[in-house]
């Protein structure tokens, strides 16, 4: 089957005007008949008229019949033309047939560069879907890292309000407590000048005398509190922290104040966190508790 299409394709293609020009011949041959007819027939001799007259005495004399007009000569032929020959076009020359090692190469060639083009169109999509790919993961990325700044900034700010509320809360629970203890030193205050007050001179007088504390009061005290001292750096020297003490009248502190600092702040820190976490002292050896205490501690005093 592609032997034959190969066939037809390569043959001499057909003569064009071939039934143009025969007709064109007929037309032109039957001119040239008629023509020479027409010039055969003007070319013969005219025909003789005969005449015969009789001369009668007793009968009129006709007049002579007029003489028959000659006929004028027969214009001469057109010259005949000669037929102008048909040009025939000579065909154009068989090309020689392909070689079909070259068709085949050729076919060959053809479907390899198919090949080749749909195997590049293929890998420019593939590079196309990857881009598109990397940019929506590059997109979502960015995403989620906007959503983590953003939840990590409203955290702080949520935080920082809650500190915020927190600081305030502390501050307004410190000075409720500062008031809270001003008022229990005044009524132990009030408590004790009244019992001052009560009785003769000489009780006044014993009382006065008795107000002051023990000789070991103090080292009590703060052999009371320092257990509670947790401290666990080492302070260049041996530095000192004065607190003043207040309590109630049955040992609870009720307040502390450092009224001179060490010069180590995480000590001081430690001392007032350690007379808050003895809540309680011991009474003197009277019964009674000063009021205020000052009370001196050092790392190795």
């Amino acid at each position: 089957m592609h032997t034959t299409t190969e066939r037809l394709e390569f043959a001499p293609p057909p003569t064009r005007g071939l039934v143009r020009a025969v007709g064109l011949a007929i037309v032109v041959h039957a001119l040239l008949v008629v023509m020479l007819a027409i010039g055969v027939h003007w070319k013969r001799d005219a025909t003789p008229v005969t005449v015969e007259a009789e001369l009668w005495s007793a009968l009129p004399v006709e007049a002579a019949p007029r003489p028959v007009p000659e006929l004028p000569p027969p214009p001469p032929p057109e010259p005949v033309k000669p037929v102008p020959k048909a040009v025939v076009t000579p065909p154009a020359p068989t090309p020689p047939l392909p070689d079909p090692a070259i068709a085949i190469a050729k076919d060959k060639a053809r479907l390899q560069k198919e090949k080749q083009l749909q195997q590049e169109r293929l890998e420019q999509e593939k590079l196309e879907r990857d881009k598109l790919e990397r940019d929506k993961h590059q997109k979502e990325a960015l995403r989620q890292k906007k959503l983590l700044e953003d939840k990590a900034a409203h955290d702080k700010k949520l935080q920082q309000e809650q500190q915020k509320q927190q600081d305030a809360k502390s501050a307004a629970d410190a000075k409720k407590l500062a008031v809270l203890r001003q008022q229990q030193i005044d009524r132990t205050l009030r408590m004790a000048g009244q019992d001052v007050g009560s009785g003769d001179d000489k009780a006044r007088g014993t009382g006065k005398q008795s107000s002051g504390p023990s000789a070991g009061y103090a080292g009590r005290i703060i052999a009371r509190v320092k257990p509670n001292i947790t401290y666990t750096d080492t302070p260049t020297g041996n530095p000192k922290a004065e607190v003043e003490v207040r309590t109630s009248p049955d040992g609870t502190i009720i307040s502390r104040k450092l009224i001179k600092s060490s010069g180590v702040k995480s000590w001081d820190d430690a001392v007032l966190n350690a007379i808050d976490k003895t809540e309680v002292l011991p009474r003197d050896v009277d019964g009674r508790i000063p009021q205020p205490m000052t009370l001196v501690f050092s790392p190795r005093g």
